[in-house]
Parts: structure tokens; C-alpha cells; sequence
């Protein structure tokens, strides 16, 4: 059976503590895989506010075209988990971003989660791909 390997880039400028809520957990008494995409979410829009960015702007914004996910450790509630953000894999229209999830604190934080989601700018008024603003690309790039 053929696995996803995520292969990050060298640097993902941004960090965030996220925290599990008892609303994450599984039957199995662990994060849920569908809850790992809504940590991604809040982990992504902190880093474009980071970036003095949001996802929609005046018509335009940003939307997933595809997400890919490589789980390495189990997390549980109470569990310290920080996420590293960047991006990186520009195209025309969009561009990768990278997360790496790291559970534990100090030196001896371990993977838990590596993902990716490509994203693309998206023209809302005239429901279209749009191409990537040199701007953005300029902000996103560490």
C-alpha cells in the first residue's frame, strides 16, 4: 500500500499553541483524524492574521484545492501542541502551505502530525481562479 510522505520545507516561519478541547477526541479517546483539518484551519488563518492577511478579501481569497495529512503520533487531550506553519510550492494561481504538528514542550517535542494544502486564489465575484498576487507571494515568502 503506497503512504503519503510529506516532505517540508527546510523552514516554517510561524508557530502557534494550539489547544485540544475535550470536543477533539474520538471514540478511541484521541484526536480525531476530521478534527486534525479544522486545527489546520485555525492554524492557517493565524498565520495569514500573522501575515496582516485574511482568506477573502474584497472579492478575492484563498481556497483549498486538495489537503494531504501523515499522522506519526496519537494525540490526547491535555497533550501541549504547537503548530509550524509556511509556505512554499508556488504556482501561477497558488501555492503549498506546510504544517507540522509537534506534541510535548521543551526539547522533547515530538511529530505528531506532517500536512500540506494547496491553495488557490479564487475570484469570488466572478467565480474563477485567479492569478497569484505578487503581494501575497511576497508576504508568504520567509
Amino acid at each position: 500500500m503506497a503512504r503519503i510522505k510529506i516532505e517540508l520545507p527546510a523552514q516554517l516561519p510561524f508557530r502557534t499553541m494550539l489547544p485540544l478541547r475535550i470536543t477533539d477526541l474520538n471514540y478511541g479517546g484521541h484526536v480525531g483524524n476530521d478534527r486534525i483539518l479544522s486545527l489546520m484551519h485555525e492554524a492557517r488563518v493565524q498565520y495569514l492574521h500573522h501575515l496582516g492577511l485574511r482568506e477573502v478579501h474584497e472579492g478575492t481569497g484563498l481556497i483549498m484545492a486538495d489537503a494531504a495529512i501523515e499522522f506519526k503520533k496519537e494525540l490526547f487531550y491535555g497533550d501541549r501542541l504547537e503548530v509550524s506553519v509556511g509556505a512554499g510550492e508556488f504556482t501561477r494561481v497558488g501555492f503549498e502551505l506546510f504544517y507540522l504538528f509537534e506534541k510535548g514542550n521543551g526539547e522533547t517535542r515530538q511529530p505528531a502530525v506532517l500536512a500540506k494544502t494547496a491553495m488557490v486564489c479564487y475570484d469570488y465575484t466572478n467565480q474563477k481562479i485567479m492569478a497569484l498576487p505578487a503581494e501575497l507571494r511576497q508576504k508568504l515568502t520567509p
